[in-house]
């Protein structure tokens, strides 16, 4: 039997065209991937996760083709992940998405070597969570931090679990504060 009931899914999409400067040339995209599933450790201690963590990956790499498919795959340049307990869960119930929500945009990305950042909440019903991104095969490419709100107005549920994926086409539109930037990665190991 499968650990993973969704509930519901939603994709949000926001096309930023200026920050109050001039209009950018290609306007940035940014996209969350959300899913909401019922979480099969709601109100006990389970000691093994890994079962979950592994199924989820399935889970992953749903939302992260869907992302791949709204943005174009050669155009996403920034990724993180997220999650959001319900109440009756646990941290950890979430932190199962680090493995599982990586490793499946890694695969449809084509093993870009940026560790993928992420948040994570235990949450009442509604919560909204910033969720950092960054330049998938840098770390540290200043142009490319950024963050996009997830959530979803009726999750997670106390039982539920929403994950979510993020990607986008570029750094912020007005970048201007020096630092690597992308057309200088020279090292490829996923830091500089």
């Amino acid at each position: 039997m499968s650990l993973i009931d969704i509930r519901k899914r939603s994709l949000s999409i926001e096309t930023i065209y200026h920050e109050g400067g001039p209009p950018a040339a290609a306007p940035l995209r940014l996209a969350a991937a959300c899913a909401v599933i019922h979480n099969p450790y709601a109100g006990r201690y389970e000691p093994d996760l890994l079962p979950f963590m592994a199924e989820l990956r399935s889970l992953g790499t749903l939302l992260a083709t869907e992302l791949v498919e709204t943005l174009g795959r050669d155009k996403v340049e920034v990724y993180s992940k997220a999650a959001i307990v319900g109440v009756n869960g646990e941290m950890e119930h979430g932190a199962v998405w680090h493995e599982a929500g990586g490793w499946a945009m890694r695969e449809v990305l084509g093993e870009p070597k940026a560790i993928v950042p992420s948040a994570k909440a235990v949450a009442a019903t509604g919560y909204r969570l910033m969720v950092p991104l960054h330049y998938i095969h840098a770390a540290y490419v200043r142009s490319h931090y950024n963050s996009m709100e997830i959530g979803i107005q009726d999750a997670p549920r106390p039982n539920e679990i929403l994950f979510a994926l993020v990607m986008g086409t570029g750094g912020r539109v007005h970048a201007r504060l020096g630092g690597l930037t992308k057309d200088k990665v020279s090292v490829h190991d996923g830091q500089r």
